[in-house]
């Protein structure tokens, strides 16, 4: 990652993801106890899942949206972005000024809150009228 300034966040999987990890090895290494030259090649599934957790991200900062993906980066500038879509059981989407949307992995609704601060008001905070309130009350 080039430059990252102090404005800019990464929105990644958990690192407590990487406990599958051991446990895909100990499937792998039981499957090779039935035939060795039939299961060998199940030792590349921990090594394929611990890249993919480490790969997955989204970066934000104050020029646009980068989503790393499983094969693909994508940068998307601020200018090109006019909101986010959230559907029931996919992941969060950047949907484009041309009508296209790409996928913001690592991002779910409840970052809305950082990801409208790191991107300057340029994504709404959903939350923001309800934490008001409550401050307000106090």
């Amino acid at each position: 990652m080039a430059n990252m300034s102090e404005s800019s966040k990464v929105f990644a999987i958990s690192r407590l993801a990487y406990f599958a990890v051991p446990l895909v090895l100990l499937a792998s290494v039981v499957l090779m106890g039935i035939s060795v030259p039939w299961f060998a090649w199940t030792l590349v599934f921990p090594v394929v899942l611990a890249w993919w957790i480490h790969r997955l991200r989204t970066i934000v900062d104050g020029q646009g949206i980068t989503a790393v993906g499983t094969f693909s980066t994508t940068r998307i500038p601020w200018p090109d972005v006019d909101g986010l879509r959230f559907s029931r059981w996919k992941a969060v989407r950047v949907v484009l000024t041309d009508g296209s949307s790409v996928s913001l992995p690592s991002v779910s609704f409840n970052d809305l809150p950082l990801l409208a601060e790191v991107s300057g008001g340029r994504v709404p905070d959903p939350f923001a009228a309800e934490r008001a309130t409550r401050l307000a009350a106090r």
